[in-house]
């Protein structure tokens, strides 16, 4: 654990942080994929 002599995050604060990160990444992904589909149904329904 950190003594707190060090300026900036603590191994906890990285730790979520990494931790998050993690966790953020598959929402985005799945956005990315939505939003992709809705333009390509969008172009299709134009058609």
């Amino acid at each position: 654990m950190d003594a707190g002599q060090r300026s900036g995050l603590t191994t906890a604060e990285r730790e979520e942080l990494a931790r998050l990160r993690r966790e953020n990444l598959v929402p985005r992904q799945e956005r990315e994929i939505l939003v992709k589909a809705a333009a390509f149904f969008a172009k299709e329904t134009t058609r």
